[in-house]
């Protein structure tokens, strides 16, 4: 059976998409630690050491989706489960609220003081270079955001669904949701998003909200050191 692209989500995006941001040739390619964690490998198999030398610098760690690699000594490789997969193949119904404002470097503090709570470990300082990001805006604050992170052609994810903790049960989440799936399709490319599945509050809002499950995909990291 051909292999669809999203199978190996970061190797298509570093590949096309975010070509101008990879890190690495050959066997492996990278985010600039500052944009992203994720490294993509083209299959399984060996990542040869001159390579992860290179691109994982002592004490690092960078996560993969989907084939499984090996690793040379000096590194070790760790599996961490499954993700569910989730697209979008229909638009979704408009959620009424308040003003969604575009994100930019203005709003950096206000991002990251967000992301901190809810993705330390995935959303790094030039992460909002990866798509487009957009807000909703209360008091000065940042309410609630969503974001554009991996994406290939016709394919493009949704990522950073977050709310402060001030800010929730105000269907902000499902508001922005809506608007940047809808966008997406309009434009002619399917969202698609990846959620772990022991977050059944996300994934069921997911689902409520006309995502469906396409693929459980291999999750794993590699640490040097």
């Amino acid at each position: 059976m051909t292999a669809h692209v999203l199978d190996n989500p970061i190797w298509a995006s570093l590949t096309t998409r975010h070509r101008p941001l990879a890190l690495g040739a050959g066997d492996a390619l990278r985010y600039p630690a500052a944009v992203a964690p994720f490294l993509g490998v083209p299959g399984p198999g060996l990542i040869a050491k001159q390579t992860l030398d290179r691109l994982v610098p002592e004490g690092d760690t960078v996560l993969l989706l989907g084939p499984r690699p090996s690793v040379p000594p000096g590194y070790r490789l760790e599996d961490l489960g499954l993700l569910s997969q989730m697209i979008c193949d229909a638009r979704l119904p408009e959620v009424d609220g308040p003003e969604i404002a575009p994100l930019n470097e203005k709003h950096a503090d206000k991002v990251l003081e967000l992301t901190a709570q809810v993705y330390p470990h995935y959303f790094r300082p030039r992460t909002i270079e990866l798509g487009r990001y957009f807000g909703i805006l209360e008091g000065g604050r940042l309410a609630a955001m969503i974001g554009e992170r991996m994406g290939t052609t016709g394919f493009r994810e949704i990522s950073a669904v977050c709310n402060h903790p001030d800010f929730t049960g105000r269907g902000y989440a499902r508001r922005l949701l809506a608007f940047l799936s809808n966008d997406n399709l309009d434009r002619g490319e399917t969202p698609f998003l990846h959620v772990s599945p022991t977050n059944t509050h996300a994934k069921a809002l997911y689902e409520r909200n006309g995502y469906r499950t396409r693929l459980e995909i291999a999750f794993w990291s590699i640490k040097r050191g």
